[in-house]
């Protein structure tokens, strides 16, 4: 997990790198990681940063159970490797949809395996089922997902102080 002082300093070096005269927004939503574990993290991050993988999910039950709004459409966020930051995204659609009405363009963009529908509802129902054990939750098909789209705008490494 990256340290707040590690996400700022990366946030204070995007602000850094706009151009001189640009709007320069308020803050960042938050600093994440892509995926549940150190493994799944290591193959997503290289999608997120090569532009394959555009589109993420996430619990709106979970947004839901930590008192905290969903992410919206222009929101900032610091993309991390678990440890230090990688990229800025940039969310440019916001979706909530049920599980089971995501569609194939959806899961195209996420990236991720062969980028079907069919890898997709896999992968998310695995997620599903650990997040609704962490939240005390029952899965199910209808259950609300928030669903992301995104694009890079920053992906300089973290310059040492």
């Amino acid at each position: 997990m990256i340290s707040p002082k590690k996400a700022q300093r990366y946030w204070d070096q995007f602000l850094a790198w706009l151009p001189p005269g640009a709007q320069h927004p308020a803050g960042y939503y938050e600093a994440f990681s892509f995926g549940t574990t150190r493994a799944s993290t290591s193959l997503i991050t290289p999608l997120v940063l090569s532009g394959v993988k555009t589109a993420t999910g996430s619990l709106l039950w979970a947004y839901e159970a930590e008192g905290r709004r969903p992410p919206a459409a222009g929101d900032y966020n610091i993309v991390t490797d678990g440890e230090e930051p990688v990229c800025v995204i940039l969310d440019t659609e916001i979706r909530v949809l049920p599980y089971n009405e995501v569609d194939a363009a959806f899961a195209w963009d996420g990236g991720e395996e062969d980028r079907t529908l069919e890898s997709w509802r896999r992968i998310y129902w695995d997620y599903i089922v650990l997040e609704c054990a962490r939240l005390g939750r029952e899965p199910t098909l209808k259950i609300p997902l928030v669903c992301e789209r995104f694009h890079v705008i920053y992906r300089e490494p973290l310059l040492t102080e």
